[in-house]
């Protein structure tokens, strides 16, 4: 009895899912028309606007979005007044996540994914996503720029990007749609396109991508870290000119005033009121002092060429001239020394005669 008890424990343990074939899984978790005992309770709808340029598209492909959604039983509508798309439940809806499955749909037609590619997202493993890249960049030229990136000479790097991804991008306008079957591999696209417009070129996250599927194959590595074989990129700073600063006019609030005409400056002047032989006589005038002031700039002009040149001043040599007073001390200066020389001799005692009196040389014998 003990045995058989185990064995039962081991039939109805847990079951790990990666020894579940995915054909086996899939049926498990499908969703059929039966699986739902009666209709929903409340209606739920989704609408999203588009632009003008697709207006003619979708008139064409909306008989095929409505004859989609009706498997479903899901009603659309098509306003090409409001410029507008709607879903919504009925009373035939057996699923009830296939409403947001609708809106993710008609999200995707109005951001030019064709039908073809877009009624996809309907099928349980199919997720959808859309990246809105127009407020990351302030400067229109920059934006265009690294949109540019995305795409890549002749579409390479898109292409690159879904091969790896195992996605379908579409870039248009400010956002980029996305649709996938694993939520993992969106991520990686929100990851790429968000990066290339903060200026890191997508090149880098494709290497990545091809290292690490180039990874996945290898069994012995799949608990390990792979961050020793993943690239390290530096950022390097570049230095950008400098945009000079440039100084805003202040706006007013008024308007500046019209410039007066002739007749509101005849009106200021009192000329309006008068009569027209007054008018002559000023004028006359007028003309008068005009042509006297230019006739003497003439003349001043004239006159200038034969204005003589300033010739230089000779430079005069300056003497040093002593006053009568400087004369004077420096004669009472010579006397007061002469005097003391004279006293110094004579405290030294009574010199011989021969000291006051002059006498000749005495001529030198001739040998």
């Amino acid at each position: 009895m003990g045995s058989d008890a185990k064995e039962v424990e081991e039939k109805t343990g847990p079951i790990d899912l990666a020894d579940v074939p995915e054909e086996e899984q899939k049926k498990a978790l499908q969703f059929t028309a039966g699986d739902m005992p009666g209709p929903l309770l409340e209606e739920s709808s989704f609408a999203t606007l588009f632009p003008k340029y697709r207006e003619s598209y979708l008139r064409e492909a909306w008989p095929l979005v409505t004859k989609a959604l009706e498997k479903h039983g899901v009603a659309c509508k098509l306003d090409l007044v409001d410029g507008s798309m709607a879903v919504s439940t009925t009373r035939k809806t057996w699923d009830p996540f296939v409403i947001l499955k609708a809106r993710d749909l008609i999200k995707l037609l109005a951001r030019s994914v064709p039908f073809a590619q877009a009624v996809r997202v309907l099928d349980d493993d199919m997720s959808s996503d859309i990246i809105k890249i127009g407020s990351l960049v302030q400067n229109k030229e920059r934006f265009v720029k690294r949109r540019q990136r995305l795409l890549g000479p002749g579409g390479n790097t898109l292409r690159a990007i879904e091969l790896l991804t195992e996605c379908y991008v579409m870039i248009q306008g400010s956002t980029v749609s996305a649709m996938g079957r694993s939520t993992k591999n969106l991520a990686a696209v929100r990851r790429i396109v968000e990066d290339c417009m903060k200026n890191v070129h997508p090149i880098y996250h494709i290497k990545e991508l091809m290292i690490r599927n180039e990874l996945a194959k290898d069994p012995k590595l799949a608990n390990e870290s792979w961050d020793r074989f993943l690239p390290r990129f530096k950022k390097r700073n570049v230095k950008q000119p400098k945009k000079k600063l440039v100084k805003k006019k202040k706006r007013e609030v008024f308007p500046p005033a019209p410039t007066p005409s002739k007749i509101d400056l005849q009106l200021e002047s009192g000329e309006y009121f008068l009569r027209p032989d007054e008018k002559r006589a000023r004028e006359l005038e007028k003309k008068r002092a005009k042509s006297a002031e230019t006739r003497a700039q003439k003349d001043a002009e004239r006159a200038k060429d034969f204005v003589a040149p300033k010739e230089p001043a000779p430079a005069v040599k300056k003497q040093k001239r002593e006053s009568e007073s400087d004369k004077i001390e420096a004669l009472k200066n010579k006397f007061k020394a002469q005097a003391q020389v004279r006293d110094k001799k004579r405290s030294q005692g009574d010199g011989a005669v021969s000291d006051y009196v002059q006498t000749k040389k005495k001529a030198k014998s001739k040998a």
